[in-house]
């Protein structure tokens, strides 16, 4: 079989390195200049494809001319995991068995970006992989595998997208020889009055609201561990929190106070109860401990978070 392995972020990168035998060609992503120098910087991908020493075009839209480079070869088959473009109905036609596309959730829940992120948002218990065969519609194709996978307790977003990805790297290889055989080129329908939906995730949905309860706010900095961040506000400085747990006791203080440098982090009131800080960043300083934090800011019980 001829086959298009398309990919462009950290999750493509361990399914990559479980098919590379397969793969004909590797799509991904034009790198875009990053930092404040806009330097370009080659994605995982790239740089894994160049390591096996696998063809590689690099595209930003299906009306780039490279579109029609790939129509040219012909494949059989494309595979799609976390590639970041919607790829069109004529593409999808061009490979003689269609193409496939490893979506972390359990269809028909969680379509659209950023399945994960919202897993932890919503504080589910199970998550899993699916590989659907692709047609127009966003993530609605017919079933070909499905798996559950437990979340963990304590888990982020950053954890459970490694975890996936490595078990996505370990199912594949069966798929592609279902595939490759004949036995998996058919699906069960998915049940749209079941899906749900995942919206685009935006810078403000990282602003943290002291007010709200304390499992909300955790599950906000384990959503969005890698980007936005979570953040708050520290006499008028940013102030973001890569890690936090529920905290083990309340107190009669305003949303948002300081309540208590603790071993483990700093204690903060939220409504009905309080949130542990575990890992900080204040704006111009290194990301650190929220305890290491504390022992360099003096009189920081009683500040508030705004």
């Amino acid at each position: 079989m001829r086959i298009l392995f398309f990919g462009s972020s950290g999750f493509s990168v361990p399914a990559l390195q479980s098919i590379d035998s397969f793969v004909s060609c590797v799509v991904t992503r034009r790198a875009k200049p990053k930092g404040r120098g806009y330097l370009m910087e080659d994605g995982e991908v790239k740089r894994l494809a160049q390591k096996l020493s696998l063809p590689l075009v690099e595209m930003d839209s299906f009306k780039d001319a490279e579109a029609h480079d790939l129509v040219a070869m012909k494949p059989d088959l494309l595979v799609v995991v976390s590639f970041g473009l919607i790829i069109p109905r004529w593409f999808l036609d061009v490979p003689s068995l269609g193409a496939i596309n490893v979506h972390p959730s359990l269809l028909p829940k969680y379509r659209g970006p950023a399945p994960i992120q919202w897993v932890i948002r919503n504080g589910d218990i199970e998550t899993g992989i699916t590989v659907i065969k692709m047609n127009e519609r966003m993530d609605a194709g017919d079933i070909l595998y499905q798996e559950s996978v437990r979340v963990g307790t304590g888990e982020n977003a950053e954890t459970l997208s490694a975890r996936l990805a490595q078990r996505t790297a370990e199912l594949l290889p069966g798929v592609m020889k279902g595939i490759e055989t004949g036995g998996l080129l058919s699906g069960l329908a998915q049940k749209d009055e079941e899906a749900t939906y995942t919206p685009m995730i935006v810078k403000e949905m990282g602003l943290v609201d002291w007010a709200t309860d304390p499992v909300d706010i955790v599950r906000q900095v384990r959503a969005f561990v890698a980007w936005p961040t979570a953040f708050t506000f520290l006499n008028g400085k940013l102030f973001k929190v890569f890690d936090a747990d529920l905290g083990r006791k309340t107190a009669e203080a305003d949303p948002g106070t300081v309540l208590e440098v603790m071993a483990d982090g700093l204690l903060v009131s939220a409504l009905g109860g309080s949130v542990l800080l575990k890992d900080v960043q204040l704006e111009n300083r290194k990301r650190m401990s929220a305890s290491e934090f504390a022992r360099g800011y003096r009189g920081i019980v009683g500040k508030k978070f705004a």
